[in-house]
């Protein structure tokens, strides 16, 4: 039996609820800020700092600060792009797998805190629901998307232009 809407929109306020606060947490921590791009540089042997922009959904300038942050850090290593002159690649260092895998026990040991008191059972039953929830929108937003190409193209039957 499907779940009653006012069931509904009380799991998407907490989720919202839960996601907003998350979402400040990340921004205002300089900590979850290095390793969001730690993590984007080191799924990569090398990356263009306009890939890691476009994963991270930032703006290229913000990119650009925080890779030469970075840089002068010693956790990634920034090369010229020779495929592409006016780009470079960036690279993880062995001292940026260590500050990332230091900033993943940081956020870990944060996260073990918030559900200190849970059983443990809990916690599995959470991660289950949420990779369940995820799996569900996977699969609607598969079914969901649109046919491809200019929208004014695809249809037919508008007036005859000559």
């Amino acid at each position: 039996m499907a779940p009653d809407r006012s069931d509904v929109q009380s799991m998407v306020v907490a989720l919202f609820t839960l996601i907003g606060s998350l979402d400040r947490a990340t921004r205002q921590s300089v900590g979850a800020t290095t390793l969001s791009l730690l993590q984007v540089v080191a799924g990569r042997e090398v990356i263009r700092p306009s890939e890691i922009a476009d994963l991270q959904h930032v703006h290229p300038s913000l990119v650009t600060r925080q890779v030469r942050d970075l840089e002068d850090k010693g956790y990634v290593q920034v090369t010229a792009d020779p495929a592409d002159g006016r780009s470079c690649l960036v690279a993880l260092t062995p001292a940026g797998a260590g500050e990332m895998s230091r900033l993943r026990e940081v956020g870990l040991d944060q996260f073990a805190a918030f559900v200190a008191d849970w059983p443990s059972e809990e916690v599995r039953t959470l991660t289950a629901l949420l990779e369940k929830l995820q799996s569900s929108k996977s699969a609607d937003t598969t079914q969901a998307r649109r046919p491809g190409g200019r929208r004014w193209a695809r249809h037919s039957d508008g007036p005859a232009r000559s």
